[in-house]
This record gives structure tokens, C-alpha cells and sequence, in this order.
């Protein structure tokens, strides 16, 4: 009697359902489900739930518990766990009612995917399913995008063209991992002779980067763009042919600047913005932000060690909002900075996990494998754009940071073990 269909005789369930998570069909849904979440992902919140949800039912039958728990030794696997125990025990002392924590609860749910999907994607030959199914979906939405920006059509109201759904915030993050995912291999096939293949990924890759550039784009993707670019020049290139790169990729900017009016008017509401912040009290989008930075960080030092609870951040704008008119008497729970979101509701201790979660999801990615760069740039980008948002813990940057650490650290830790056996047998030989 196997492994699988031995407990489940013993809880009186017939042998035949106890064999279904052995079946092909049922390991086939494993891999699918997290397949068409990422597909997903640009264009639902509720698809991905959905899929998620009905991924975590049928993925918790296939695993083998000793070799799990043996996994979750892994700084990498149990950080994501602890960040949500602590979320779990905020609720605790949380001065706000518990439906508000639980309402807080709910944002950091999504990391217990972290471990499972690190765990199944090691075991699994198909998490490149994942990764394709992502890049199709927001290929399919840069098209559409160009569609409705040179039709004029503003797909929501109030929306803006050119951005079909969601948001241009959501929409530029997903349009600049897919072009720096995709720089490698364009390297790599143009170096190995594949013109057509070449090309082709070209057409894709310039699509995202003008699309960012003169249809839709966040000031957030302003601060992680250079980053990556530096981190792929070093990562890919000799240090002379990195310095070349680098040059000519800031000539692009440059006249690209000079010949993009959207993004010429992008920038000019920046510098506009800081001036209107710094000799008016009007409601700007950095004045808004910057005032939230002044509120959380005087709340932190209230309760500096473990924080306010669980959904305290509402209260906190909340009593923050009261008499006031406009914009600034919006009520919200974000602060737009992932340490002040992290902090305000846990202390220092929840800051301390965090960013030893996030420098453990990127000790994961040091190989050489495409697997390695996937996930390397998914926490640069969700690190980077963290500081200026709270991006883990909003749905769709929060999932992507999932999906990406989860099955590319899968992957890539798949792809170390071979790589290990392989060289075993050839020390044997």
C-alpha cells in the first residue's frame, strides 16, 4: 500500500479516492491551477483567488509532510510563515475591532503560498507553464493596451487610454518584469544564431518598453528601471561591455524623454508636485505620501517594538483624516511604504522578518539558471517599489511576488539539485 492510500483507508476513505492525487489528471491540476492564476493575474483579482484557493485543495493531498517540514528549515520557506504567524498574533492587540484586523489579516494570507509553492516547484518539471502563462497574458495586454491608446478609448471611467483594466500602476509593473525577464534570452538566442526567434522577442520587448515610456507608466517604475538595468548589465555583461550598455541605455531614456510628450508630462508633474509641496499645503500625490511617512513614523515611535496591531493603520489614518477637507480627508489603511505598513502594525520585530524575508528570497536567486534571474528581479522590483508603496501586501504586486519567488525559487532550487547530481555522477565516472 503506498504512501498516499494509506491514511486515507485508515480514516475509512475508499483506496480508489485515496489513489485520485496519484492519478496524471490530478498532478496535471496541480501544475494548471497555478498556470492560469498567473494568466490571470493582469486582467482579475477574483480568477486569481479562485485558482489559488482550488490550487492549495488539490496541491496539500500530494505532499509528503516529512519532506516539507524538513523544506520549511529554510530561512526562505518559514520567513513568509513568520511574517503571517505575526500578523495572526497582532490581532491580539490590535486597538481597532477585530473585523478591521481581520480585514489587515488578509493582505499577508497570500504568503503562505511562499513555502508550498517553493516545495511543489522543486518537485516539478512544468513551472515553466507559469512563466509562460504570465508573459502571454501581458503580451495579449500590451496589445490591447495600443489598441485603445491609439483608438482613444478609455476603458473605465475616468480611466485613462491605453490602460484597459486595472490600473497604469499595476500595468507598467507587470510590462517592465516581463522586459527584463525577457533580456536574457533575447542575449542568449541572439548569441546562439536564432535571427527569428531574436527578433520576434525583440518586437515583444521594445512593445512593453514604449509602451511604458509614451502610453502609461508609475513614478515607481522611475526608481526600480535603472536598478534593474544596472543589476542585468553586471549579472550578464563584461565590465567594459556593462559601461557601453549602460551609456547608450541612458541615451535612450534621453531621447525618448525629448520625443515622448506623455512621458515629458510625467516627469513635469513630479518636479511640479515638489514645488507645490514645498511652498503650498495643497493635496499633491508626494505631499499625500509624505504626510502619511510623518503620521506613521510618529505612531511607530508609540509603539515601537510590536506595534499597534493588526489593522491599526486605519484607525491611525482614520483619526488622522477627521476635520479635514479634500483629498487629505481621504480614509485609508496604506501608507505607500512597505516598512512604515509593516512597522505601524508590528513593531520592529515585523520589520525585522521582513527585510530578513526579502534578503533570504534573494540569497535564492545567486545561480546562473534563467530561473535565477526570474526571481531575482521579481524581489528587486517588489523591494525597490516597496519603498515608494506597500507592494507586498497589495493584491496584484503581492501576488506577483508570490508566484515569482515561489515557482522560480522552485525552479531554480530544482535546477541546483540536478546540477549537484550531475557532477556526482561524473566525479563517480
Amino acid at each position: 500500500m503506498s504512501e498516499l492510500t494509506a491514511p486515507a483507508v485508515r480514516l475509512g476513505i475508499p483506496a480508489q479516492i485515496g489513489t485520485w492525487p496519484q492519478s496524471r489528471l490530478w498532478l496535471l491540476s496541480v501544475d494548471l491551477y497555478p498556470a492560469l492564476a498567473a494568466a490571470s493575474l493582469p486582467w482579475s483579482t477574483t480568477a486569481v483567488s479562485v485558482f489559488m484557493v482550488l490550487w492549495l485543495l488539490v496541491v496539500l493531498p500530494t505532499i509528503r509532510w516529512e519532506e516539507f517540514f524538513e523544506a520549511l528549515r529554510a530561512p526562505a520557506s518559514y520567513l513568509p510563515l513568520a511574517l503571517l504567524a505575526l500578523a495572526a498574533a497582532g490581532l491580539l492587540w490590535t486597538d481597532d475591532s477585530w473585523p478591521v484586523g481581520i480585514q489587515g489579516f488578509v493582505p499577508v494570507s497570500k504568503l503562505l503560498a511562499v513555502p508550498l509553492l517553493l516545495y511543489h516547484y522543486e518537485r516539478s518539471e512544468r513551472g515553466h507553464w507559469v512563466l509562460f502563462a504570465f508573459l502571454a497574458a501581458c503580451v495579449l495586454l500590451m496589445g490591447l493596451s495600443w489598441v485603445t491608446y491609439f483608438a482613444d478609448w478609455k476603458v473605465q471611467p475616468g480611466g485613462i487610454a491605453g490602460v484597459p483594466v486595472r490600473n497604469y500602476i499595476d500595468q507598467s509593473h507587470e510590462f517592465a518584469l516581463c522586459l527584463f525577464v525577457m533580456a536574457p534570452l533575447i542575449l542568449s538566442l541572439a548569441t546562439n544564431g536564432h535571427r527569428a526567434w531574436t527578433l520576434a522577442f525583440a518586437a515583444v520587448m521594445l512593445g512593453f518598453y514604449l509602451d511604458m515610456r509614451f502610453v502609461a507608466t508609475s513614478r515607481t517604475a522611475f526608481a526600480y528601471f535603472p536598478i534593474l538595468l544596472i543589476v542585468f548589465a553586471v549579472k550578464y555583461l563584461s565590465r567594459r561591455r556593462a559601461t557601453y550598455f549602460l551609456l547608450l541605455a541612458a541615451a535612450v531614456e534621453f531621447a525618448v524623454l525629448l520625443s515622448s510628450p506623455y512621458l515629458r508630462d510625467r516627469v513635469g508633474r513630479t518636479v511640479e508636485d515638489y514645488k507645490v509641496d514645498r511652498d503650498t499645503s495643497a493635496a499633491t500625490s508626494n505631499g499625500l505620501r509624505l504626510a502619511y511617512w510623518r503620521v506613521s513614523i510618529k505612531s511607530i515611535s508609540e509603539a515601537p517594538v510590536f506595534g499597534h496591531g493588526t489593522g491599526s493603520t486605519l484607525q491611525l489614518f482614520s483619526r488622522e483624516a477627521e476635520g479635514k477637507s479634500g483629498e487629505w480627508a481621504n480614509i485609508i489603511r496604506n501608507p505607500h511604504n512597505q516598512t512604515l505598513y509593516v512597522a505601524i502594525q508590528w513593531g520592529m520585530l515585523g520589520c525585522l522578518v521582513l527585510y530578513a524575508m526579502w534578503y533570504f528570497h534573494l540569497q535564492l536567486f545567486r545561480g546562473s539558471s534563467f530561473a535565477s534571474w526570474i526571481g531575482l528581479v521579481v524581489v528587486v522590483q517588489n523591494f525597490i517599489s516597496s519603498l515608494l508603496n506597500s507592494h507586498l501586501f497589495d493584491f496584484h504586486e503581492g501576488w506577483v511576488y508570490v508566484l515569482g519567488v515561489g515557482v522560480a525559487g522552485g525552479m531554480a532550487a530544482r535546477a541546483q539539485r540536478l546540477s549537484g547530481t550531475m557532477q556526482a555522477w561524473n566525479k563517480r565516472a
